[in-house]
């Protein structure tokens, strides 16, 4: 079994097994919005990382009908919600050490409760 983000699938694996061709993966990197890794000989590996955002690319292309700019920016949206729910993390074990050290700080049970993760939804007609 490979880690989540070990690049292990070439490119001819990738484009068979998600029912695409192999050039719309290159036009996906050519745009930015997957950068697979590079053996020393430069050919293409993917994680399922990778695949996973791949057929997120799919999903709202094919099904939303999103094109490559929309997906760009529903990406680098995510990606932001990511930091921010990773900082949203760091600053509630912070505010834990705080209040453990007896700072004077009154722990707000609301201010530290929420959910740990989401999905993008996107209705259609």
């Amino acid at each position: 079994m490979h880690d989540y983000k070990e690049p292990v699938y070439l490119i001819s694996v990738v484009a068979k097994v998600l029912e695409i061709h192999p050039q719309t993966l290159r036009q996906y990197e050519r745009e930015g919005l997957i950068v697979p890794s590079r053996t020393e000989g430069k050919m293409r590996l993917y994680s399922q990382m990778d695949i996973d955002r791949i057929k997120l690319i799919l999903r709202l292309t094919r099904e939303l009908g999103v094109n490559l700019a929309g997906v760009d920016v529903v990406l680098q949206l995510r990606e932001k919600m990511d930091e921010l729910e990773n900082t949203i993390d760091e600053l509630k074990v912070e505010l834990s050490n705080l209040t453990q050290k007896g700072s004077g700080i009154a722990p707000n049970k609301n201010l530290i409760k929420r959910k740990k993760t989401y999905d993008v939804i996107i209705f259609g007609e």
